[in-house]
């Protein structure tokens, strides 16, 4: 839009040219085409506007009445970064006699006129230019430091959460040496006192004490295993596992699971991980493994591939038993299979686990 405002008034000024011409219909022609011609560079790029300038100044040269719209062809050269394009103008000078002193003076007016016009929206395009640069690194600047804070808050999320499991472990650790031990002491006693009593009028009220320490006892060791259950950090075991990987394997985690799983089946799967990536290093012979983690509506799945050459698969190793065992523990099923490579794949059933927990 800026640089139709300067084309507007640089013609204003070319404008008083044509109107000092004796004859009005040539100089009508001269401006409608010299008009047209600054439309088409306006809307033309590259080559195909270059020569439309060029033809405009060689016009400016050898028709008299035209040399009064220079400034438009001038303006339009400077656009483009071709000045040298208007140099076919100065044939006007064989037949500058045709020309009034008062033309060549607003001619030469209009032609400053462009220079300031073109100068100006220069400068003003460049800090246009300039200020979106700016905000566009503002806005990076913005979008980096919002990652880096994400990444801060997750961080200290993490942080929480593994004082939370330490803190866990560590309250479990206390009942289970402390108040585990005293009535484990408690039931021996109480034992002891229902083996050497003689009396039968005690007997009654120490099988209820005996009977009350071992409720007590059994809700104490189910609280211990809860807590040490919820402290369980499965990414973490996960990771740890990946970390013992030897050097030779590169090794790529896909983990999507919540932190509402069951204490149990996360130890399966840590068990599962930690045996399977074992069995990679000792018997593949490839460079890559895939450990994924996933939890669906209905089940949970773990699966370990790499991609080594994989013959048969003999399952009575320890360690392809071992990780059956641990499926079949929560209610889960395991499959060893040569696809491309040794692959493991593990379901857990939700409803599976549940029935066999109860």
């Amino acid at each position: 839009m800026s640089r139709l405002i300067d084309k507007l008034s640089i013609l204003l000024i070319c404008l008083a040219g044509f109107c000092m011409a004796d004859d009005i219909t040539v100089p009508v022609a001269a401006l409608l085409v010299s008009v047209a011609l600054s439309s088409l560079v306006q809307m033309l790029t590259g080559v195909r506007a270059a020569l439309t300038i060029a033809l405009g100044s060689a016009l400016c040269g050898t028709v008299p009445v035209f040399f009064c719209a220079l400034p438009l062809m001038l303006y339009d050269a400077l656009r483009e970064k071709k000045w040298w394009l208007t140099i076919p103008a100065a044939l006007i000078l064989f037949r500058l006699r045709e020309l009034s002193s008062m033309q060549l003076l607003i001619t030469a007016a209009a032609a400053v006129t462009a220079v300031i016009l073109y100068i100006r929206s220069s400068h003003l395009e460049k800090a246009v230019g300039n200020l979106t640069q700016m905000r566009d690194k503002t806005a990076e600047a913005n979008m980096q430091l919002s990652g880096q804070n994400l990444r801060l808050a997750e961080a200290y999320d993490n942080e929480i959460h593994l004082a939370t499991m330490r803190e866990r472990n560590r309250i479990a650790r206390e009942i289970h040496d402390n108040v585990g031990h005293m009535l484990t002491r408690s039931l021996l006693q109480a034992g002891a006192l229902i083996i050497i009593n003689k009396d039968e009028s005690l007997k009654e009220p120490l099988e209820g004490l005996k009977n009350t320490l071992n409720n007590a006892m059994t809700s104490i060791r189910e609280s211990v295993h809860d807590l040490h259950d919820d402290s369980i950090d499965l990414k973490k075991l996960v990771q740890d596992s990946i970390n013992a990987v030897d050097k030779r394997f590169t090794v790529r985690l896909e983990y999507d699971m919540s932190e509402n799983v069951p204490g149990k089946i996360r130890l399966c799967m840590a068990g599962v991980v930690r045996e399977g990536l074992s069995n990679v290093v000792k018997h593949s012979d490839g460079d890559r493994v895939n450990v994924v983690l996933r939890e669906h509506p209905g089940f949970y799945q773990l699966m370990i591939e790499d991609n080594g050459s994989c013959g048969e698969i003999k399952k009575e190793g320890i360690g392809l038993r071992t990780m059956e065992e641990r499926a079949e523990s929560v209610g889960g099923s395991i499959s060893f299979t040569n696809n491309n490579g040794f692959r493991i794949f593990m379901i857990i059933k939700r409803q599976g686990y549940e029935n066999s927990s109860n």
